[in-house]
């Protein structure tokens, strides 16, 4: 054996959790994403109290009645509630098939991948806690800040389902190693950090203007609107120079190809993103336009968190319990 070979007992294990098994994770991803955008047409839509009651649409009723004076604006909400039970289904899905991966793996003696099972539990965890969260923000009149929690929460969720999509790709739970710089892996921290900033003052920004989630009821942050558009927009210029310098750092230092791909994905996204928010400040806050730019949010989000995640790699499990030969 020469001095380059790899040693022929060693084997990487357990690998990727099976194809069907990350469409069910990324699926989740998609539907967590997308009930953010149909949550915010609820509230753009003046709907939000189109069920007044909860768990029930209206007293005396689960489902919207002809009795109810909300007119089309129950059905919006009504359908809303209703893509409930599909992320259910889906984190649902999940859970079973992270396990039934997890038996199989232990009945073949493989290392159980144990971390992704417990990953595949938060989109359930995280339906529930939004259940819970929806019905409080409809008992508490569209409270602003039960709005918020509402919101933020989701993002919570979307970047656990991330890491849980990226996590049941890699090869093994060995050590997280960083595939870049240490200065480089700190911008991405950054980075994360500086998006979430700006999603925070897009929710401020929404909840102080025109859209207070019910035709007829006030309910908003006690901010100057103009004032917190102007905040969050200085955010979102120091979050494009972060990422214009994620770029350069992974340019220069010839980062991993994912990491550059996705940062160059993030500045498109984010300077679309931009066109749409000073469009929609500018025209008087259309909803429709509002509904993409939170879309555009959900993106820039999820974009955000996966270039942080491509910054790093994992150390390769071996059947003998030998550490590799070569680390990433």
């Amino acid at each position: 054996m020469t001095a380059t070979s790899a040693p022929i007992t060693e084997t990487v294990v357990p690998g990727a959790a099976p194809r069907w098994l990350r469409g069910i994770f990324l699926a989740n991803l998609i539907a967590q994403a997308g009930i953010v955008v149909t949550g915010a047409i609820v509230r753009l839509t003046g709907s939000g109290l189109g069920c007044p009651t909860w768990p029930e649409c209206v007293e005396g009723s689960y489902v919207p009645t002809s009795r109810q004076e909300e007119a089309w604006h129950k059905y919006v909400e009504f359908g809303n509630r209703l893509l409930t039970f599909v992320l259910a289904a889906l984190a649902i899905a999940a859970v079973i098939g992270a396990l039934v991966w997890w038996r199989r793996l232990r009945a073949s003696g493989l290392p159980p991948r144990t971390p992704v099972l417990l990953l595949a539990g938060v989109p359930l965890i995280g339906t529930v806690v939004q259940a819970v969260l929806g019905g409080i923000t409809v008992l508490t009149g569209l409270n602003p800040w039960a709005v918020a929690a509402h919101f933020l929460v989701s993002m919570a969720i979307i970047a656990a389902c991330c890491l849980l999509v990226v996590r049941a790709g890699e090869a093994s739970d060995g050590p997280a190693m960083p595939l870049v710089r240490t200065q480089v892996l700190w911008l991405g921290r950054l980075l994360v950090l500086a998006t979430f900033a700006v999603v925070v003052l897009g929710v401020v920004v929404t909840g102080s203007g025109p859209h207070s989630g019910d035709a007829d009821s006030e309910a908003r942050f006690g901010v100057d609107p103009r004032t917190v558009a102007w905040l969050h927009a200085d955010a979102v210029l120091l979050f494009l120079g972060l990422t214009v310098g994620m770029i350069v750092a992974l340019s220069v230092t010839s980062g991993p190809r994912r990491s550059r791909t996705l940062a160059w994905w993030l500045l498109g996204v984010s300077l679309a993103q931009g066109f749409v928010g000073y469009t929609q400040y500018f025209i008087g806050l259309p909803w429709l336009l509002v509904a993409v730019h939170v879309l555009g949010a959900c993106c820039v989000w999820i974009l955000a968190v996966l270039l942080l995640l491509s910054l790093r790699g994992r150390s390769p499990a071996t059947v003998s319990g030998a550490p590799a030969s070569s680390r990433a």
